[in-house]
Parts: structure tokens; C-alpha cells; sequence
């Protein structure tokens, strides 16, 4: 309780300071600090620009340099990319040291590390199609202008990136298939070699003469166009068919482009029509033989003829 005549000890308010004062000290503060690091502002944006320019200047001395190697396309811009983003990362860090941002570099460093883990997690399929692109232009299974089949599209290929090839099958629509499933799934190349073996099966009726028909079928591939200089036809029968003796006829032709093998193709079943009706050898019809017996063995003959026999006495 107050005692009478005694007053409270009650602190003096501290005094409200001018706030236009305060902004006005708080500017002049940030004017000092921004003339005292202007040196340091005016080299960093020059190491900056200098760093820029040799980046476009090594990026240029590399094209010109890998042009002259064997290196495909897309690792020449994948190296010269490569080295322009180097030189540019290095003067950003040069800049910021020079700025006195030391602590700025280190936490830009940590960011870049966890950024690039976080996105290897979230575009892992655009990194694998990435990889996969490196490993196929140095391995090189294939090149622009090639017939190749893989992962269920057979087609030409018409462009190669580090992400995807491009193919154009024959139906004219182009298929832009991943470069992941490309390397990860088997791979046939149909212009590599050149050449390729074209198989017709066919077959002749039971009462031909085998020799003879092998004879004419041979004789009729001589002029197939395209055919492989060196390499003979081959002909082998296969087996008793139902109505027929089966065979193979073998033979290879150039394959530079598909439509010599179709030209090929075609020529020679047309060939071997002619020659079988010019020899009288015939290529039969599917026969079935009908039994109308209940055990088996009885034509119909047989079967209506003694009821055609008894309607008639009647």
C-alpha cells in the first residue's frame, strides 16, 4: 500500500524518435555501404562479362576443333554446352568471392547439390533418355538413313538427339521413340551389311517332278533385279503338305534401300508364276476330303448311292 505522501516510482517515457530522421539515417546508411562496395561491384560485373565472353569464345574454338573430329553431332554440342556452362558457373562464383560474398557461394553451392538430387529423383526418365543418347552416339549402332527395327517400330531413321531417335516408318508417320528404349531393347539394323536374304516359301503338287521344278525355279531368279553378285539361289523342299510338297527358295540382294528388296521380292514371285504355267508345273489348291462313312473310308458316292438306287425302284 502507498504510504500518504508518498508518490510511485513511475519510468520517464523514452522518447519518440523523428521518424523521418530514422529513414532518412537508415538511406544514408545503405548510400555509404553501396559507395563503399562499388569498387568491388564494378570488378565483379567486369569478371562477369569477361567470364561471358570466353565462355562464347571457348565454345566457338571447340566447335570448330570437334568439327574436325570423328565425335558425332550431338556429343559436340553436349562437350561445347558442357564447357560454356563451366566457364559461365566459375565467373558467377569469381563475381560473388570478389563481392565479399563468401557465405552466399557456400549456400549456393549446398542449393545446387540438393537441387540436382531432387531433380535426378523427379526426371529420372529425362536423365536415363540423356545417358542412354551419350551411350548410343559412341557406340554408334546406327546412323541417319538406316533401316533399323527396334522396340516394336521398324522404320528410317531420320534424326538422332540425346534424348531421342527419330524414325520414319513406312506408312509415312514419323515416331519419336526414347533414346532408354532404344539402348535397353534389342536392336536391328537392316542396312549395316548392305544385303539381305529374301525367303519365298511355295509349293508343288504330288504328281510334279521335284527335279524339274527345282530346276525352273532357279533358272526363273536369274534375272530378279538387285540380286547380290557371288551369292547362288538355294532351293530345299521342306515337307509333305496337305496338298502339296512344300519348299524354300533363298536367295540375297542389295539393301541399300527398302524398296529394292520389295522390287525384288515381287519380281521374283512373278518369275516363278510364269515359269511353273510355261512347264505345266502346278502350284495346288488346298484339298479336303470329305468321309461321310461312321467308321471312316466312305465317299459320298458310296454313301447316297444305294438310297439314289432304292428311290429309283420305287
Amino acid at each position: 500500500m502507498l504510504q500518504p505522501g508518498n508518490t510511485p516510482n513511475i519510468p520517464e517515457p523514452a522518447p519518440v524518435e523523428d521518424p523521418v530522421g530514422l529513414i532518412v539515417d537508415t538511406l544514408r546508411g545503405w548510400l555509404e555501404t553501396t559507395l563503399k562496395s562499388l569498387p568491388n561491384l564494378v570488378v565483379a560485373l567486369v569478371v562477369a562479362i569477361v567470364f561471358w565472353i570466353l565462355s562464347r569464345l571457348v565454345r566457338k574454338a571447340l566447335e570448330r576443333g570437334l568439327a574436325r573430329t570423328p565425335l558425332p553431332e550431338p556429343i559436340r554440342k553436349l562437350l561445347t554446352g558442357v564447357a560454356g556452362f563451366t566457364i559461365l558457373v566459375a565467373g558467377l562464383f569469381i563475381a560473388l568471392g570478389v563481392m565479399g560474398l563468401d557465405r552466399t557461394v557456400g549456400s549456393l553451392l549446398a542449393g545446387v547439390g540438393i537441387l540436382g538430387l531432387a531433380l535426378g529423383f523427379a526426371f529420372q526418365d529425362i536423365a536415363s533418355n540423356f545417358m542412354s543418347g551419350v551411350l548410343l552416339a559412341f557406340r554408334r549402332p546406327f546412323e541417319i538413313g538406316d533401316r533399323i527395327e527396334t522396340h516394336d517400330y521398324e522404320g528410317k531413321v531420320e534424326a538422332i538427339s540425346l534424348r531421342s531417335t527419330v524414325l520414319r516408318i513406312p506408312t509415312g508417320e514419323s515416331v519419336r521413340v526414347p533414346n532408354k528404349d532404344v539402348y535397353g531393347n534389342p536392336l536391328v539394323n537392316y542396312s549395316e551389311s548392305g544385303r539381305k536374304r529374301i525367303d519365298l516359301v511355295c509349293g508343288v503338287s504330288y504328281g510334279d517332278d521335284l527335279a524339274k521344278a527345282k530346276e525352273v525355279v532357279l533358272a526363273a531368279l536369274d534375272g530378279v533385279p538387285h540380286r547380290l553378285p557371288g551369292r547362288e539361289a538355294e532351293l530345299f523342299y521342306k515337307e509333305f503338305g496337305g496338298s502339296s510338297i512344300d519348299f524354300v527358295v533363298r536367295f540375297w540382294v542389295e539393301y541399300k534401300r527398302h524398296p529394292q528388296f520389295l522390287e525384288a521380292r515381287s519380281e521374283a514371285i512373278q518369275r516363278i508364276k510364269t515359269a511353273f504355267d510355261d512347264n505345266g508345273i502346278t502350284i495346288p489348291f488346298p484339298i479336303r476330303t470329305l468321309d461321310f462313312g461312321i467308321v471312316g473310308g466312305k465317299g459320298l458316292g458310296e454313301e447316297i448311292g444305294p438310297m439314289v438306287s432304292g428311290a429309283s425302284r420305287g
